[in-house]
């Protein structure tokens, strides 16, 4: 990154950190998005225009991982999938839609008692019952993972910030179709509405909270 460039946004410069009450928002981790297998986007996107190829799958174990950790805390975590009405988040064309295409992936998929919201549009707030739900659960704070970082989690994040809640978004445990747009996304995102962090470094702030408690 060039001086200049960063000179620009030294006015954002802060310490990061995980919320003391936070909630772990998986972003549609469906079966759709890994679809093809774990290969360069470019060679899937004639046959499967909806998948994240390579990116997704890199993303799985790091994600896995949180997952666990979460878990064993005791951290709410919180799905989003889309809802079966027939309404696209993006302008994005879809095919080879099938039953179970919008089920969250087996190797990280929900536990009876995690909440799941079923969304229409980007945002895993528009049209959602998740404020309310992340009020009622005394959440005041959350940590984002999933895709795509230019599409569903950029939308969600925004929200986020807007409503008032301190947002970590995990760097390894999100993915986009293209890497620039992945990375132009998590740069724009960090100085301007969440913490980006990678995965050890939010893994040892829930530690840390953990202690404190």
């Amino acid at each position: 990154m060039p001086n200049e460039i960063l000179n620009i946004y030294k006015a954002y410069h802060r310490e990061t950190y995980v919320g003391k009450n936070p909630a772990l928002l998986v972003i549609d981790l469906y079966n759709l998005a890994y679809e093809g297998g774990a290969y360069p986007v470019h060679e899937l996107v004639e046959d499967y225009p909806s998948s994240c190829g390579i990116h997704a799958w890199n993303a799985l174990k790091p994600t896995q991982e949180l997952i666990q950790e979460v878990r064993e805390q005791g951290i709410a975590v919180i799905y989003s999938t889309r809802t079966q009405v027939k309404v696209n988040s993006t302008f994005r064309k879809m095919r080879n839609v099938k039953e179970d295409s919008f089920e969250i992936k087996e190797e990280v998929k929900p536990k009876e008692d995690d909440v799941i919201i079923f969304k229409e549009r980007a945002s895993c707030f528009f049209g959602t019952p998740l404020v309310s739900r992340l009020r009622k659960m005394g959440v005041d704070s959350l940590i984002v993972v999933g895709e795509s970082t230019s599409g569903c989690v950029r939308a969600s994040v925004v929200d986020a910030y807007s409503y008032g809640f301190h947002t970590v978004v995990v760097e390894e445990c999100c993915f986009d179709r293209s890497e620039l747009s992945h990375k132009i996304n998590l740069f724009d995102l960090h100085h301007k509405y969440a913490d980006v962090m990678n995965v050890n470094e939010v893994i040892k702030g829930l530690k840390e909270i953990k202690l404190k408690q």
